[in-house]
């Protein structure tokens, strides 16, 4: 069959043949009594939204559509894959927006989208996507331009506007000599198919894109703003033949727009569209929330997922680089061993939920690092979980912030979403330091539950080490909070509310620096994100008082106090003995907008955390002149040594261990390292006697050294 289609391919490149299915909708004959546009607009204009939705699905179930727009228009473009690769797509569009009517009467007519998906199931049709509309775009011959209205009240929303709207675009038609049934673009913007559609922000919501300019530019971005009630005279419903055709194989839209490498093809956004329909269907798994993942063995990794009865099998895809995942891992446990990986590149994941339903979408990403090798966990000691506890879907809100953190904290690393410590998955105590996302999440989606309350207090109390850093944390806990989450956050995170902003107003100051002598032994400057450095606009960053023994660490500049931007403390807390430490920052840590600043602050904070020896940070006015990698000392050595180095420039910098016959034995760091001199432990306690290797690797600069086991 596929051999057959490819050559019915061949000769329509050639132009010997046309399809004869191919473009044809489902759409039943016309009734010669049927309304014309004029009568079913001017019958509409009393009816309330459901009403008037009631009769315009009748209508267009009924056939009553213009004979134009039976015949659709066939476009042929070469679009690229999620891997870069190029295919031939073929898809048939209908030439205009649907219309009401007769070729000589008809109106074209706005209305919300489960009446239009309802149409488009109907016909064997679906709205396209924000990439296939620039391509409809691209690919019509007539561009008229947008007709606007000033918005006066709601008029917009009424229906002798949609009526004025359609009798402007019919004049400007005819001024441009188009002829009924060319492919025209520019009259409205269209409903489209989005992941947005299920935003959990934004449920029963409609997602609209488009209305270009003749010379290009979309006035209206991807947005779901609005609900799908809300129906203007600038809304459209274009419609495409379900059918796909690329390089010769016949596919649904549907298939390819959920295929993990194809959906690039017709679809512009970073994942596959799992429900490209605005009828939900409420046996699909929801998006898992519940799970984390931990290193398990060399090359291995577990994933573990809180169980859902609803779920028959799930999706676990790993990526390199956070953004291209390849193909999925699949389980129908809640217990995921993948084995088989390399030990440092493979660093995320994301899940889908499946079942005979559908697939749900895809989860957060969450990162790890695997650092363990045949030195037998040489670096469990430094085992550190991220946390991600953002939840918020509030703009900027990417749900893969681990991804930033854990560049940055490199290590043996874990991460868990936050519902997995509450669910029991994952266990602080497991870990020495713990890094708590927490980005925007305010009251109305607790930065700190009770029930997490209750976990971090006891992860500190039994000498945890703890980074938690948002905007929110002061304003949701002591501001808002009540007289529990008031003592949790005084006598464990060692803050109290100040401000809500730094002088009180929002969305002006995102300068800070450290306080020389805190846990920062350097005086620097640096800035976090005002929406414009590709994370999300921190304006209203919480400024701290310290209390309970905290000490200030940060503060805004420009403003005077308070002006406290982050807080630290060592010692005990509660009725323990046990000595804890804990960080806590007013501000994102992944919104500080340059890598050195981001390697500084966490460096330091692992300084502080006992993770890292800083034997000399390089003063700010004096930079190292030339890389070395020093011998490491004590040698010979039993079992533990130091290695240090200095780097020249800033950068990702990687320290490995290597046997007598030069096979890699393990990474002790592969990170985002500044300027200067550094120092890391290195213990042999599970090796035998012998000469082993390190190297560094730091930009261009390679240098390897000999080192000497003696027990």
């Amino acid at each position: 069959m596929k051999t057959i289609i490819k050559s019915i391919l061949l000769m329509l490149i050639l132009g010997t043949v046309t399809f004869a299915q191919f473009g044809e909708l489902n759409i039943p004959a016309r009734s010669a009594d049927a309304p014309g546009g004029a009568e079913f607009m001017n019958s509409v204009k009393q009816l309330s939204f459901a009403d008037r939705e009631a009769a315009i699905l009748e209508q267009f179930l009924a056939g009553n559509i213009p004979d134009f727009m039976r015949t659709l228009v066939e476009i042929t473009s070469t679009l690229k894959d999620a891997n870069g690769n190029s295919h031939i797509v073929y898809y048939a569009v209908m030439p205009d927006y649907l219309c009401i009517g007769s070729n000589s009467d008809y109106c074209r007519v706005p209305m919300g989208p489960i009446t239009a998906q309802k149409i488009a199931d109907q016909y064997g049709a679906t709205m396209p996507t924000r990439k296939l509309v620039d391509d409809i775009w691209t690919n019509a011959p007539i561009h008229l331009q947008p007709v606007t209205y000033t918005p006066v009240g709601n008029n917009n929303e009424q229906v002798y506007k949609f009526i004025e709207h359609n009798t402007a675009i019919q004049a400007q038609f005819a001024d441009a000599g188009g002829v009924e049934g060319q492919l025209v673009a520019g009259t409205k913007k269209d409903v489209v198919i989005s992941n947005k559609i299920v935003d959990p922000a934004r449920p029963n919501h409609v997602t609209i894109y488009g209305w270009h300019y003749t010379n290009g530019h979309a006035i209206q971005p991807l947005t779901n703003i609005h609900y799908d009630y809300y129906v203007d005279y600038s809304h459209g419903i274009r419609l495409l033949d379900n059918d796909i055709i690329i390089d010769g194989d016949t596919l649904t839209v549907q298939e390819v727009l959920k295929d993990y490498n194809l959906h690039k093809t017709i679809n512009d956004e970073s994942t596959p569209i799992y429900y490209p329909t605005y009828l939900y269907d409420e046996n699909i798994p929801s998006k898992p929330k519940s799970f984390g993942v931990k290193p398990n063995g060399r090359g291995a990794i577990q994933v573990l997922i809180a169980p859902d009865t609803s779920v028959e099998k799930y999706h676990v895809f790993i990526s390199e680089d956070g953004v291209e995942f390849g193909d999925p891992y699949t389980f129908t446990t809640n217990t995921c061993d993948i084995t088989g990986l390399n030990d440092i590149e493979n660093k995320f994941i994301r899940i889908t939920a499946e079942n005979s339903y559908g697939m749900s979408l895809p989860s957060e990403i969450l990162a790890y690092t695997n650092y363990y090798s045949s030195i037998s966990n040489f670096l469990a000691e430094t085992n550190i979980l991220i946390v991600n506890g953002f939840d918020r879907a509030s703009d900027g809100n990417t749900y893969d912030f681990a991804t930033i953190h854990s560049y940055f904290i490199g290590k043996t690393l874990a991460s868990c979403t936050n519902e997995a410590l509450t669910d029991g998955l994952f266990n602080m105590n497991d870990y020495k330091m713990v890094d708590y996302i927490l980005g925007e999440e305010s009251t109305a989606d607790e930065t700190f539950s009770a029930a997490e309350q209750l976990l971090v207090a006891e992860y500190l109390e039994q000498g945890g080490y703890l980074f938690v850093s948002g905007s929110e944390i002061a304003w949701d806990l002591d501001y808002k909070g009540s007289s529990s989450d008031k003592i949790f956050f005084h006598n464990y995170l060692k803050a109290a509310y100040a401000d809500d902003a730094p002088a009180g107003t929002a969305g002006t100051y995102y300068n800070v620096k450290t306080v020389t002598g805190s846990l920062f032994n350097y005086n620097t400057d640096f800035s976090f994100d005002d929406g414009t450095n590709g994370t999300y606009d921190v304006n209203y960053p919480d400024v701290l008082t310290p209390v309970q023994g905290g000490i200030a660490a940060l503060n805004y500049t420009g403003v005077s106090e308070p002006n406290c931007a982050g807080v630290f403390y060592e010692g005990t807390f509660g009725e323990s003995s046990d000595t804890g430490k804990v960080v806590c920052f007013g501000f994102p840590y992944e919104t500080i907008t340059t890598y050195d600043a981001r390697s500084r602050i966490m460096f330091a904070i692992k300084v502080f955390f006992d993770l890292e020896i800083q034997v000399d940070v390089e003063d700010e006015s004096v930079i190292p002149m030339q890389y070395s990698l020093n011998q490491n000392y004590p040698n010979p050595f039993n079992p533990t040594t130091k290695i240090s180095f200095t780097l020249q420039e800033s950068g990702i910098t990687k320290l490995e261990v290597f046997n007598s016959l030069g096979e890699k034995l393990g990474i002790i760091t592969n990170e985002y390292l500044s300027a200067g001199t550094h120092t890391f432990n290195f213990n042999a306690a599970n090796l035998a006697s012998g000469i082993y290797f390190y190297r560094l690797t730091s930009g261009s600069f390679v240098e390897t050294k000999k080192m000497t086991l003696l027990k």
